[in-house]
């Protein structure tokens, strides 16, 4: 069955549009939401508002497929099969992108680059799907004792709204790698894309009840999915708030649970930097996605001897970012929802009441009258003790602080609860490694922004998360060792 037209998001059958067990099926309630297009603010269509019963009938059929034929394929054989999946996705790319756009805002081109992405990612667990291996333990002649790498079982996975195919599939391809099943709750605010990965699932020949979403409310279906007592283990992106609760939940069934969380990165440039370099990964770090990005360059530490000149200078490229639906492929689409709009230009609002300066933007570009749109905004005159210094805005919105001293910009980096990624910005090495090394953050960048890739562990530390995802560390969250001895 067909539940998404080629061409628009909507042909969705909001009475069939939960994936269980290979199937779409109306949930129990037959009750449903609207999933907005946040350029225009019309609903693009209704899904399905799965609850409890429904969650329990993915995760009933997840665990019969991670005991029954998901259980008897070889690794191998599973990552041919995800080899397929990324094939299936290059073949509807951009039925994918389209989809993406129309439900999340963000222009076309990031939506393609999107899927591109998570091609990788199907890519590079397919090729360590058959490589996950046990080892030999030296304890003399007389024993023989060894290890095996085992799925857990069936994995919970709570996808966030700003990417939300590509955090899917950051998380659900090493777990079917690793020979676990999957139920995936997407966010409310943008369902369609993981509807369209279970139908490319189907295409691809992954057997029924391997791969389930339940399209739903956090309180209601990701509550219920995160305490069912058949779910081995939890991975969650979002708010701390939520990920607390996550955690907590997890937490009482004594399950596993990954976390990325919230990010108020800092992003230092030192006088000796390539300040050209820095200006260009600023603009896309802070104002790509429009600024909806856990890893976002949103709190720049300047050094006082350039602080103005590299000011103006991130003033005039910013300024030529242009910005409109999503459909129209600009530098900058809306944000996801009436929420998140509130939210951010609530932080403005509260920014400018503390004493802030405006350099650029400051909410709403006068000729889009209609839909979620921010313009890209800088703020200076800021004070590290200010709420937009301080808390995670998620919107197209840099702030600048500025130091004198390393020790002074170590401490800026560190003064916060956050602890996702950070950038150092110089020419000296030594002051480089220096900083990377005291700096409390999963991901310490120097002299770029967004490096790492499919192969790169990510995540944070403090209030930004628990666990790493992405390359060889990200597997092993879906596998248990055991230990075998046998005495000769």
């Amino acid at each position: 069955m067909n539940v998404l037209s080629p061409d628009t998001a909507l042909g969705l059958d909001p009475s069939r549009s939960l994936f269980i067990n290979g199937t779409f099926e109306p949930s129990a309630s037959s009750a449903t939401f609207a999933t907005i297009d946040p350029s225009t603010e019309r609903v693009l269509g209704r899904v399905a508002r799965g609850d409890t019963a429904d969650i329990d009938r993915a995760v009933t059929a997840a665990k019969r497929a991670v005991r029954g034929d998901w259980l008897r394929i070889t690794p191998a054989q599973r990552g041919r099969l995800l080899y397929m999946l990324a094939d299936v996705l290059v073949a509807r790319k951009q039925e994918l992108a389209r989809i993406e756009t129309l439900d999340v805002g963000k222009p076309l081109k990031e939506s393609l680059g999107d899927v591109d992405g998570v091609v990788a990612t199907l890519r590079y667990n397919a090729g360590a799907a058959d490589k996950l291996e046990g080892s030999t333990i030296p304890l003399g002649r007389e024993v023989i004792d060894f290890t095996l790498l085992e799925p857990i079982g069936v994995t919970a996975h709570i996808v966030p709204w700003n990417y939300p195919l590509g955090m899917l599939a950051r998380s659900v391809a090493p777990a079917l790698a690793a020979g676990c099943t999957a139920v995936i709750k997407p966010a409310e605010q943008s369902p369609l894309s993981a509807l369209l990965f279970a139908q490319c699932c189907d295409e691809a020949g992954i057997p029924p009840g391997v791969v389930n979403v339940v399209t739903g409310y956090g309180e209601e279906a990701g509550a219920a999915l995160v305490s069912h007592s058949d779910v081995a283990g939890v991975t969650f992106t979002g708010s701390v708030e939520t990920g607390r609760l996550v955690y907590q939940n997890a937490a009482r069934g004594l399950k596993p649970a990954v976390l990325e969380l919230g990010g108020k990165n800092p992003l230092i440039v030192f006088p000796d930097a390539d300040l050209e370099r820095a200006v260009a990964d600023i603009v896309d770090g802070a104002f790509g996605n429009s600024g909806q990005v856990c890893s976002s360059s949103s709190r720049l530490l300047l050094h006082r001897d350039i602080h103005d000149e590299f000011l103006d200078r991130l003033t005039q490229a910013a300024g030529r970012l242009t910005i409109g639906p999503g459909l129209d492929d600009r530098d900058l689409g809306p944000l996801v929802s009436a929420e998140q709009y509130q939210r951010v230009t609530g932080y403005l609002d509260h920014g400018r009441r503390e004493g802030a300066r405006v350099r650029l933007g400051g909410g709403r570009p006068p000729d889009l009258p209609q839909g979620y749109f921010v313009a890209p905004t800088i703020l200076d005159k800021v004070e590290p003790a200010h709420i937009v210094a301080r808390e995670e805005i998620f919107g197209p919105v840099a702030i600048a602080l500025s130091f004198t001293t390393e020790v002074e910009a170590t401490a800026l980096a560190n003064g916060l609860g956050y602890g996702l990624v950070a950038g150092v910005y110089t020419r000296d090495i030594g002051r480089a490694l220096r900083l990377a090394q005291d700096i409390e953050a999963g991901s310490v960048w120097i002299n770029g922004w967004f490096l790492g890739g499919q192969q790169a562990p990510t995540g944070g530390v403090k209030n930004s998360g628990v666990g790493r995802e992405r390359g060889l560390p990200g597997l092993m969250n879906y596998l248990r060792i055991k230990n075998i001895g046998i005495r000769l």
